[in-house]
């Protein structure tokens, strides 16, 4: 059975929700992705913050990225998968959700994130046409 963790990005860079939007963008352009998890001082995750959020949510309605913090950003609803969860649970998740990319959490711990690029290097072309279908509809 495959799973999260086969799936899984396990080199991921997470951001501080104090952070600004251009310390986020900056960890986004090094590491070379779209979307990091948010974590708060605890080093709890608290979200997701993408590139799509900073420019169309932010930059088109003038906002300053040095002023604005990337917790004022992210959505309070926080979706995730396990590790162990199987492949088919973490595309029903997705889906269900229309979400392109989740953290994948050990309880607590942030292990890794898995977004539809892992699945489309790892399933079936079918599967993964279905997943994209299903998570880009209205």
């Amino acid at each position: 059975m495959t799973t999260a963790r086969d799936l899984m990005s396990t080199d991921v860079v997470a951001v501080d929700s104090a952070d600004t939007l251009e310390v986020a963008a900056r960890h986004m352009r090094d590491a070379d992705v779209g979307s990091l998890p948010v974590i708060d001082g605890e080093g709890r995750v608290v979200g997701i913050i993408t590139d799509r959020d900073i420019v169309v949510t932010a930059l088109a309605e003038g906002r300053d990225p040095t002023a604005v913090t990337v917790g004022e950003l992210i959505d309070a609803t926080l979706i995730t998968v396990a590790p162990e969860d199987s492949a088919e649970e973490v595309l029903a998740v997705m889906k269900e959700h229309q979400i392109r990319r989740v953290p994948v959490l050990d309880g607590t711990q942030l292990v890794g994130m898995l977004a539809q690029a892992d699945i489309a290097r790892a399933m079936s072309d079918a599967t993964v046409g279905e997943f994209l279908e299903s998570v880009s509809e209205d």
